[in-house]
């Protein structure tokens, strides 16, 4: 199988119970990427990584890392592979220095390495210092932490990592995120959630799953590009009803008092002309008319039609 980046997935499918709950995801991880996959629960994101990770196998479709497929060679392929499943896979009775030895032979890193493996992942995690300490007495920020640490201990060059920060306190939180950022300047990493803010923080490109489905895929700086929405103010303007009901504008969210923002159903410059000759003739006071660029929570509303994704922990 071919493939023109790190990790390559072509139509990937999953059925259930005869049911199709996944369906024709095409993905690909180029050197260097940050694919944040983001949707709202129960939209597929854990599925799709399953199937990407290889603890799942596809209904149809195929996986290929560093070009090697991950059905027919599964060992070789997952050499180039590191998984932080949604419940991290450690064991409460060890302490992290046996966790990680264990994890170390099971990815097979030579008797001479495994030391340094072992000593280099703890540092890059935060975990220096908790070595002899026990994972069950630890806090589920530092478990975060240490199955992690198992995840880059053989230095792949992908990282899947699923609701890495999902049931963190703030503090946690930022400690993870931070955590992750660094990884990401080393690994190509493919990071899922439902937290907007957690795709914004870290993601150079943003898929959104919808009900088993790719609903988009779109770089940063192409999100960044995308004007598609204008910002209204009105003084003495009428209710949103009103103004949705005029010609050209395919919708519109009240975001304040006197204020929206209006999606254009074709052309932005006849929609703000039109609107600003109706406000000048209806006396609605305009004050604000104006291109603004699309957020993720807009294009989030805009692909799903479910509202916006949790903007904070969960």
């Amino acid at each position: 199988m071919e493939s023109d980046g790190l990790l390559a997935a072509h139509g990937l499918a999953r059925d259930y119970g005869g049911r199709r709950v996944v369906t024709d995801i095409h993905l690909r991880l180029a050197a260097g990427d940050v694919l944040g996959v983001l949707g709202p629960n129960g939209a597929g994101k854990t599925t799709i990584l399953r199937m990407l990770a290889g603890t799942l196998a596809p209904s149809a479709g195929r996986v290929a890392i560093a070009g090697i497929d991950l059905v027919d060679h599964p060992r070789a392929a997952k050499r180039h592979l590191g998984y932080l499943p949604e419940r991290p896979p450690v064991y409460p009775e060890l302490t992290v220095d046996e966790y990680l030895r264990f994890a170390a032979r099971l990815q097979a890193i030579p008797r001479a390495r495994r030391h340094r493996a072992i000593a280099d992942a703890k540092h890059d995690c935060g975990l220096t210092d908790v070595g002899r300490r026990l994972i069950g007495a630890l806090s589920k920020g530092y478990a975060q932490r240490v199955g992690l640490a198992q995840a880059i201990l053989h230095r792949p060059s992908v990282l899947i990592l699923d609701e890495p920060t999902a049931g963190l306190d703030p503090t946690q939180l930022i400690g993870v995120r931070e955590l992750i950022s660094r990884l990401a300047t080393t690994h190509s990493v493919i990071i899922s959630s439902h937290i907007l803010s957690e795709i914004q923080a870290v993601a150079s490109r943003v898929v959104i799953v919808d009900r088993g489905r790719l609903a988009m895929d779109a770089t940063r700086a192409e999100l960044a590009a995308d004007h598609s929405w204008l910002e209204l103010g009105l003084t003495h303007g009428p209710d949103t009803a009103t103004l949705a009901a005029l010609p050209g504008i395919a919708e519109i969210q009240q975001t304040g008092e006197g204020l929206w923002r209006v999606r254009p159903e074709n052309n932005d410059r006849q929609i703000r002309t039109a609107l600003a000759e109706r406000a000048a003739a209806e006396g609605w006071g305009l004050h604000t008319l104006a291109a603004r660029p699309t957020t993720l929570e807009d294009r989030f509303m805009q692909v799903t039609g479910t509202g916006p994704a949790t903007a904070a922990t969960p």
